[in-house]
């Protein structure tokens, strides 16, 4: 299993952007996910394995969004308890998608491979997102040992 933080606030994946050059049709990111993405590149970089996960994985993900400066001090109380939770934009696909492009080809080898996946976004004095990720095959494994 693999444990770790991303710190900073979470930026969620933009629309694709689109110019013509030369008659041809480019499509990029906008240059704050493209960021984003590096950035969480260069935070795994730090966990990456020996050898990239190449089986079938579990991901959990949980986004620690900041606290609104206008978040009145008793609704404050409620974030602590983990009783408020962020229901505004963007939606957690969207921070799944960057999150997950950035750890391909560090973490494991595609993104495909991700069979078993949570999200949950929350509020946090410390902007950040956890991820956990696990190889499923190798619990498969460690159940037949047991058998």
């Amino acid at each position: 299993m693999i444990e770790f933080e991303i710190f900073g606030e979470p930026v969620a994946q933009g629309r694709p952007r689109a110019t013509t050059i030369n008659g041809h049709t480019r499509v990029y990111d906008p240059v704050k996910s493209r960021d984003y993405k590096h950035y969480i590149k260069l935070s795994a970089t730090q966990h990456r394995p020996k050898e990239l996960l190449n089986g079938p994985l579990a991901v959990e993900i949980d986004i620690y969004r900041p606290i609104p400066k206008s978040m009145p001090k008793y609704k404050r109380a409620w974030i602590q308890n983990g009783d408020l939770r962020p229901v505004t934009k963007p939606d957690v696909d969207n921070y799944v998608k960057g999150i997950k492009d950035g750890l391909s080809n560090v973490i494991w080898e595609d993104d495909r491979q991700i069979v078993d996946l949570q999200v949950r976004k929350w509020y946090s004095d410390i902007p950040r997102v956890k991820v956990k990720v696990e190889s499923l095959e190798l619990n498969e494994q460690q159940q037949l040992l047991k058998n």
